[in-house]
């Protein structure tokens, strides 16, 4: 028992040592640092709050701490416009060097004066450009533009054997190309007309550059050609036919370079995506495929439709408007990997070109044009009848330049008699727009091209001019600069044989347009 309360008081005394030493205020643990798991969560704590620090630091556009490094790897990535504001950087840079050199003498006031001057011109024009590519700015062509004379309607430039099924020009509107249902490629000057021939390769070369083999019956590779398209850069063109293949040709030697096989039925559509040259093309074969020329090599393929592609365009972004037998317009998004179905009335849509990235044009096989947006999945306005036929006793040059009659008569409802063309000959084949402007043409077979201009503002497409043209107008080209419309007309329809014009002639036309 003595041994127990012995313990007892050891360990009271013991407590009480502790007490004194716990509220002394020298050893009090208030005073004291904090403890090794406290400072460890305190630690830990600093770390959240540094991390979330660096996170809000990055998103702020701090400069210190890894999102300085971030931002600085986000600044390498240049974006188009960057890249292009460089590339205008150093071409000033250049032209102020060949100044400097060039007027060594002169005063240096008066130089910088004039390099100040030329560097301003040079940014307007510059950024004016680009609004304009971007769809920002449109110019204002259709009020300005001049009525035709009779004595300066279309003007046969290049004549060609058979029908014509494709032009196209080149970006600086100096070179033209056409290409026929014989297989025949044309490479034209616009001012003088002088023409140069596209040889194609033998059969053992074809396949050296990539061709198949040909398919059924067929023993050789069909040249028929249906569709062209020229880069932006001037340096590649590119055709596609009945063979099944995207042929690319180098327009500086007119050498053909590669034969891009893939699609199972013939090539109906080529369009190069603008400042690129990124290659869209499209088939019978219900498909869409997505090539870069400068590499030679496939990237994509797109599907949606449900029958034969027939038509398509694209601007600079990645996107793609196309035309199929299913009845149905498509807006393939390919970054997105989405697409927009547009669904015009009861009707087999013909061809189409984009306005802008949002407002784009349609012609269908009744003679009817739509205008769309992407905002609705219906037309937005459509005039009937765009291409009336007219009766049997008047003729074509007759009615050469006069202002478009109101378009009140529907196709079909016309007497046999009392017209000398069937249905046929008033589809609209083909339509284009001069680039960022509100100009606009169609065509079709019931001998003229009609010149419309496009009001988006107030969602309406008001008929200007039309000019005589005899056969079948399978495909327009607007000078990018506004200047003359090139349309490439045959006897026969692009893609087929249910109509024929015997005194068509077979070739290209120009027509100059006057502005005020």
């Amino acid at each position: 028992m003595k041994s127990k309360n012995e313990k007892k008081r050891g360990t009271s005394a013991t407590k009480g040592g502790l007490k004194e030493k716990k509220f002394s205020l020298k050893n009090d643990p208030f005073f004291e640092t904090e403890s090794k798991k406290r400072r460890k969560m305190d630690y830990e704590d600093d770390n959240i709050e540094s991390g979330g620090s660096e996170e809000e630091a990055e998103i702020l556009g701090a400069s210190d701490g890894n999102g300085g490094e971030d931002e600085d790897e986000n600044e390498i990535e240049e974006t188009p416009g960057e890249i292009r504001k460089r590339v205008a950087t150093e071409l000033l840079g250049k032209m102020r060097a060949i100044a400097r050199k060039e007027k060594e003498g002169r005063d240096g006031d008066e130089e910088v004066e004039e390099e100040e001057a030329r560097d301003s011109l040079v940014a307007k024009i510059l950024q004016q450009e680009q609004l304009e590519e971007s769809g920002r700015i449109k110019r204002v062509v259709a009020s300005r533009l001049k009525k035709p004379e009779t004595a300066d309607g279309f003007r046969v430039m290049v004549k060609h054997r058979h029908t014509v099924t494709a032009v196209a020009l080149s970006d600086d509107d100096l070179k033209g190309f056409s290409a026929s249902k014989d297989g025949t490629i044309l490479q034209w000057d616009v001012e003088s007309g002088k023409t140069e021939r596209y040889q194609w390769p033998s059969e053992d070369i074809l396949k050296s550059h990539g061709a198949k083999d040909p398919r059924g019956r067929l023993k050789k590779h069909s040249k028929s050609v249906l569709a062209l398209a020229v880069s932006s850069d001037g340096r590649y063109l590119a055709s596609g036919g009945l063979d099944r293949h995207v042929h690319l040709w180098d327009i500086r030697t007119r050498e053909h370079l590669q034969a891009f096989s893939g699609h199972q039925k013939p090539v109906s559509c080529l369009s190069f995506r603008q400042g690129t040259t990124d290659l869209f093309s499209g088939s019978f074969d219900r498909t869409i495929k997505y090539w870069n020329m400068e590499d030679q090599a496939y990237i994509d393929t797109i599907c949606g439709h449900e029958s034969e592609v027939l038509t398509l365009d694209c601007l600079r972004k990645e996107r793609v408007l196309t035309i199929g037998r299913d009845r149905c317009m498509m807006l393939f998004k390919v970054l997105d990997q989405s697409r927009l179905v547009f669904r015009p009335p009861p009707t087999s849509l013909e061809c189409c070109c984009f306005i802008n990235n949002d407002e784009f044009l349609s012609g269908s096989d009744d003679g009817s044009i739509q205008l769309w947006n992407v905002l609705r999945k219906k037309p937005v306005y459509i005039v009937k009848n765009a291409h009336a036929l007219l009766p049997a006793g008047q003729n074509v040059e007759q009615k050469g330049s006069e202002i478009i009659p109101d378009n009140c008569l529907e196709n079909g409802d016309h007497k046999i008699e009392g017209y000398n063309f069937s249905s046929t000959y008033s589809w609209v084949s083909s339509i284009s727009v001069c680039q960022g402007s509100d100009l606009a043409a169609s065509g079709a077979g019931n001998g003229c091209v009609r010149l419309w201009a496009i009001e988006t503002g107030r969602k309406d497409i008001q008929p200007l001019y039309d000019v005589p043209l005899m056969g079948f107008v399978n495909s327009l080209a607007f000078a990018k600069s506004g200047q003359f419309l090139v349309a490439g007309v045959g006897q026969e329809p692009r893609l087929g044989r249910w109509g024929r014009l015997p005194t068509a002639r077979n070739g290209v036309a120009i027509q100059p347009l006057k502005l005020l």
